[in-house]
């Protein structure tokens, strides 16, 4: 006997994710907005799965990386050197720039991650700078002028590797695998005397979140025309790791509302950039002075339509079938 379980959040969710996508492409293609206004929200998806895949790191694994900027780096880098050095097209660098990521997460991963807490964080951040370093070294690349990039980033782009992002690790999250990086996240003792491979999952969680993160950063690179080793300095991992924990730790929802929120913020505010980070400040310690767990805590916002459902009397897991 299998159990399909249906969700309404989840197909509303969808269903809104695809109305959301038409009417932004609508937007675009009839010229309604200016390039700022564009470029915001290509920015605002791109940091949205950059939020994604650092939640499965630190929200779900419990593995308190602040490197991420080096991951985001390596896929830009490589995307760039697969589609201007070498002719290739942007769903090549895509992949390539996610591949690049996901092995420099593994190389990273393997040694660093016996390590814990306070001293993980400082060899993650250790890694960002050594790849910015590097890349700052090595003159195929631009070395610290930089490199030239053809804007090959759309909406559509954006938006099928963003909702690809969040399914997959959603997925992830839900399986069997990602139960065991929660209880790794939990209790790291208990989840060991428990028979779980907590080094495997750790690893695991890393090579998922640094690929999306080097997806991220092919995005990144050709949407900016060019890209510098210092756009991915430790301040670029900050940025990163502040959407996570404003969005509340463990929430993915809650990720990819804090992204879209501070990036309207940021870039609302640049005309005042005397003030701006000043405004910005202010606002993410009023925000975590009234909701210090983030802005959903833990929850999801399918989460939402579960409880209203329930209060009305409806089953607590959502709709059944049992298939034979």
């Amino acid at each position: 006997m299998i159990k399909l379980k249906q969700t309404k959040g989840f197909w509303f969710s969808i269903l809104f994710a695809f109305v959301l996508f038409t009417i932004v492409q609508i937007v675009i293609a009839n010229a309604v907005i200016n390039f700022y206004f564009v470029n915001m929200i290509l920015t605002m998806g791109i940091y949205i799965i950059l939020a994604v895949s650092l939640h499965l790191i630190i929200g779900i694994t419990g593995q308190f990386s602040i490197g991420h900027a080096g991951f985001l780096a390596v896929g830009a880098y490589t995307s760039a050197v697969f589609t201007m050095k070498l002719g290739q097209p942007l769903w090549i660098g895509l992949i390539a720039g996610g591949l690049a990521a996901a092995i420099a997460g593994m190389l990273i991963g393997i040694p660093s991650l016996r390590l814990k807490g306070d001293y993980l964080a400082i060899a993650t951040l250790g890694f960002g700078e050594i790849v910015r370093i590097t890349f700052f070294n090595i003159d195929y690349i631009g070395g610290p002028s930089g490199m030239m990039v053809s804007q090959l980033t759309t909406w559509p782009w954006v938006f099928g590797c963003m909702l690809l992002t969040i399914l997959v690790i959603r997925n992830f999250t839900n399986s069997t695998h990602g139960r065991a990086c929660i209880s790794v996240r939990e209790d790291e003792i208990a989840a060991d005397a428990m028979g779980i491979n907590t080094t495997y999952y750790k690893v695991v969680a890393f090579l998922i979140g640094s690929f999306f993160a080097g997806v991220g950063g092919a995005l990144w690179a050709h949407n900016f025309y060019i890209i510098q080793p210092s756009q991915f300095g430790f301040l670029k991992s900050f940025d990163i790791l502040i959407f996570v924990v404003l969005g509340g730790l463990g929430s993915m929802s809650g990720a990819v509302i804090a992204a879209i929120l501070l990036t309207l913020v940021s870039m609302l505010l640049t005309e005042y950039p005397e003030t701006r980070m000043i405004i910005y400040s202010l606002i993410l310690i009023f925000t975590m002075l009234y909701r210090p767990r983030g802005l959903l805590g833990t929850k999801e916002v399918t989460s939402l339509f579960t409880n209203r459902r329930n209060k009305k009397g409806g089953p607590k897991d959502g709709n059944t079938h049992t298939v034979a």
